[in-house]
């Protein structure tokens, strides 16, 4: 009997989105393997935040997982997050240790950037470790993940991270969702003055990444423009639920869409357009 196909978002149908304006945006998708990325890179996107366990907000992928997308999407920027577990962003010296290991590997892999994120229990950024993990990133680009939502002083945690040479930092504004945040990104982004990147990220939708640019005068942004589609399992158990009630049941899936990714993208290049 023949196997069962595996629904793929590499073979979504693409839309065409013109040429781009001056002032340019980049765009950032949030992924959790090789068929995401490859959708991503079809669709025109600039860069994938890869990650596993997205429901728990993304965790550190495997290697394996970092080799194969470099593999499969050879033509778009890959950045893995290092983030060892879900919760704070507190980390003892065991984790500390691993997140090291974890980032000087993706450097051997191959991978263009790491995404980070180290508090301290104050809610300052975790200089210590920061500069660590910055060391370990060589030369690659370097993302502080949404561990900024969380902060105490986000505009003292914003030159802070400058100070250390952090590439760009993801935020929603320290709100539930980057629309929600838009004052404080605005702050943020005026603030940067071009010394690092702000990107909002968050509930950032086709729906609202105009306005979304617009108010804040960010040009980059980040979103993972997912669908739900069937398993395709034929044997299903409704009794169990490997994560609890809190994931979503094993007999659907969650991927990302070329159609989503590009029409975020034209709706967001619409605000910058002459």
């Amino acid at each position: 009997m023949a196997e069962p196909a595996v629904p793929r978002t590499d073979t979504d149908t693409v839309p065409d989105t013109g040429p781009e304006p001056p002032g340019a945006l980049a765009f950032e998708i949030v992924v959790e393997g090789a068929a995401g990325a490859r959708t991503a890179q079809r669709a025109g996107a600039d860069r994938v935040e890869l990650v596993s366990a997205l429901v728990d907000g993304g965790l550190t992928p495997s290697i394996g997982t970092v080799e194969s997308v470099l593999e499969a999407a050879p033509d778009i920027a890959v950045f893995p997050i290092v983030r060892p577990r879900g919760g704070d962003f507190v980390y003892d010296s065991g984790e500390l240790d691993a997140m090291e290991r974890d980032v000087r590997a993706f450097a051997r892999a191959g991978a263009h950037g790491v995404v980070l994120g180290v508090l301290t229990p104050d809610g300052e950024v975790d200089r210590e470790a920061m500069k660590r993990l910055l060391s370990a990133a060589e030369d690659m680009g370097t993302t502080f993940h949404r561990a900024f939502d969380v902060c105490a002083d986000p505009v003292g945690t914003l030159e802070a991270l400058v100070g250390m040479g952090v590439d760009r930092v993801l935020t929603s504004g320290q709100q539930a969702s980057a629309p929600e945040g838009a004052e404080l990104i605005a702050e943020l982004v005026r603030r940067a003055a071009g010394r690092i990147a702000v990107m909002p990220g968050g509930g950032v939708r086709d729906g609202n990444a105009a306005e979304l640019v617009a108010r804040t005068g960010a040009r980059e942004l980040h979103f993972s423009a997912m669908d739900t589609v069937p398993s395709p399992v034929r044997h299903r158990n409704p009794r169990v639920r490997m994560g609890g009630g809190t994931v979503p049941p094993e007999d659907v899936r969650t991927v990302n869409s070329a159609e989503k990714i590009v029409r975020v993208m034209r709706a967001a290049r619409a605000a910058v357009a002459p």
